[in-house]
């Protein structure tokens, strides 16, 4: 059997002698990283923490003697004086266990080495000398423990003695104390330095071998990349920039050259089915212009493309036949059915201007129940009317009337908006007229109660839990110049006014205008005093409802009254401009909610 050097033997060839560097350089790395660690622990674990702990004890040395004199020269009890005694009953035993479980390796990883003996026994003297230091200052803290000890002049003197001067006895014990532990700490860190060394000559070791290789294993791999690349990678290149551009319908001008392994054998194939697809297309291109007679073969038994194509060229012709009838008969139905479209629409578009018409109408009987401008300004020399239907026609309406030498105003919002809202401002506009033409005016309040028993026999029948579901808010302010006195009444409605720069809100009853049952309730009336320069504001809800802003959130009241605030000294043409101008700015391209009527007076 003849010898291939396959693919796969190539590729192989090539691994084996990238593996053996490979191994060689990860089985000397492995052994020193693993010293290295074991180094680096007994440096991290045990020589690092005990040079920790033992300048830890010399710190702790050190502060105690700062304290036991704090102790000597303080009489009360102090801060000082709780730090001395936590340091010895507590910080202390602590940081010993620490140094001798370090020292003697006490601790559960038994890997590590003890101190060295020398060492040991060093500390072994260091902690019993610290005992002793300790019994000493125990002794200064029993004898001064109050304010009399601190008043005998003997026991007070003898304390200091010991603690400040230079040959007293705890003096010299923290000296030989420090000094030992001095020696100690230098004895630690130089084993951990003598460790470090032996780390450091380890990685020397590793780096000579590393670098070995990193000669080695670069060259062999573009040695292996060459050979790789000339004899797999280009071939399997070219195939695949071929099927790729079969893929979106590209077929290949040059054939592949054939070899000896298993691209070759992917070459004969590929070569096979270009053939096989270029006839294919032109078998396609041929019943696609309606030669259903054009020649094609299969190519073998099992080609499923092909018997297919030959299938597909079977139903074709019959399909086309079938479609030729149809799309005849759905011709003829589509113009049928456009002519019937267009008498509906020509229908509709009738219907819709007679729609439109009636709404235009219906807002100029609107527009002609609302007070003209010179009456207004007649009545109420300085004020404003904002006033934004939310369609052509609107549910809010204001009205204005005079009886005797008093000014009615009213700011009214009728349920619904639109054409259902425009009819109910028709009938409360006649309803409020009516009240205010067929009876006294007593109050505010008065005209609201008889505005409400008339909507009850106005607008509709009761419904079934007792209450009328049309009606109206609004708010109505009787005001009488000679006397200085208003009169305000409110079905959910508020009443604004700043005085003096002041914002004071007068409260509505909370229902509406129909809220008629068999036990009604009444309106209130509320009397203010008024003074020149008070400023009036009257409105619907929709100002405050309206969304909008960064977030599309409603206006709010808060934010209304805040504006208010800002705007309410201004004259009022201005006010009713920077209302305005606001509200679209926040509206922005949202479209608006709900009729908007906010009707601004001041006295004068």
């Amino acid at each position: 059997m003849k010898f291939r050097f396959s693919i796969g033997r190539k590729i192989g060839l090539g691994f084996a002698v990238l593996i053996l560097l490979t191994l060689i350089g990860f089985g000397t790395t492995l052994l020193t990283i693993k010293k290295s660690s074991e180094i680096n622990t007994e440096i991290n674990q045990l020589y690092t923490p005990s040079v920790g702990a033992l300048q830890e004890l010399s710190n702790l040395v050190v502060r105690s003697k700062m304290l036991v004199g704090n102790w000597v020269h303080t009489q009360k009890d102090s801060e000082d004086k709780g730090k001395l005694k936590n340091l010895i009953q507590r910080e202390y035993p602590s940081l010993k266990d620490t140094i001798l479980n370090l020292a003697y390796n006490k601790r559960n990883n038994s890997t590590l080495p003890q101190w060295s003996e020398a060492a040991k026994s060093d500390v072994s003297t260091i902690l019993s000398l610290t005992d002793k230091l300790w019994e000493d200052h125990r002794e200064v803290m029993a004898q001064l423990n109050s304010f009399d000890s601190y008043e005998d002049a003997m026991i007070l003197m003898q304390n200091k003695n010991a603690v400040e001067d230079l040959d007293g006895e705890i003096n010299i014990e923290t000296r030989l104390i420090l000094s030992k532990l001095d020696s100690l700490i230098s004895l630690q860190q130089k084993s951990a330095t003598d460790k470090s060394d032996e780390m450091r000559s380890s990685f020397r070791t590793l780096r000579s071998i590393v670098n070995t290789l990193g000669v080695a294993l670069p060259l062999g791999g573009i040695l292996i990349a060459l050979f790789t690349v000339q004899t797999i990678v280009r071939p399997i290149r070219q195939i695949r920039k071929i099927i790729l551009n079969m893929g979106i319908g590209v077929m290949p001008k040059k054939k592949i050259r054939n070899r000896n392994d298993e691209i070759g054998e992917m070459s004969v194939a590929l070569n096979g089915l270009i053939d096989g697809l270029k006839s294919t297309i032109d078998f396609a291109a041929e019943v696609g212009q309606g030669n259903f007679d054009s020649y094609y073969k299969p190519l073998s038994t099992e080609d499923a493309l092909g018997h297919a194509l030959l299938k597909m060229r079977t139903e074709l012709r019959e399909n086309e036949r079938v479609l030729e009838a149809k799309v005849i008969e759905r011709t003829e139905e589509v113009v049928r059915q456009k002519e019937k479209i267009e008498i509906q629409n020509g229908k509709l578009e009738i219907l819709y201007k007679h729609v439109t018409d009636s709404i235009r109408y219906a807002k100029r009987l609107q527009d002609a129940i609302l007070p003209p401008g010179n009456f207004v300004k007649e009545l109420m020399p300085d004020s404003f009317i904002l006033f934004k239907p939310k369609d052509i026609v609107s549910g809010d309406f204001y009205w204005l009337n005079q009886k005797g030498n008093r000014v009615l105003v009213s700011a009214v919002d009728c349920t619904g908006h639109g054409v259902p809202g425009a009819f109910m401002s028709l009938v409360g506009n006649n309803m409020l007229n009516q009240v205010v033409k067929d009876n006294e005016i007593v109050d505010a309040g008065d005209v609201l109660n008889k505005l409400n028993t008339l909507a009850a026999a106005t607008i509709s029948k009761k419904s079934e839990d007792g209450a009328i579901r049309d009606g109206m808010d609004l708010s109505l302010c009787i005001i009488d110049h000679e006397n200085m006195v208003m009169d305000y009444a409110g079905a959910n409605n508020p009443l604004y006014y700043f005085r003096n720069g002041e914002f004071n809100e007068v409260k509505a009853d909370k229902f509406p205008i129909g809220y008629y049952t068999e036990e009604a309730k009444s309106f209130s009336n509320k009397q203010l005093k008024i003074k020149k320069g008070d400023t009036f504001y009257i409105f619907s809800d929709g100002y405050s409802d309206q969304f909008g802003g960064p977030r599309s959130k409603k206006f709010m009241v808060n934010q209304f009254r805040t504006l208010l605030n800002r705007i309410h000294r201004m004259p009022m043409d201005q006010q009713k401009e920077i209302l305005n101008q606001t509200i679209e700015k926040w509206r922005g391209g949202l479209e608006q909610v709900d009729d908007i009527l906010v009707i601004g007076f001041r006295v004068n």
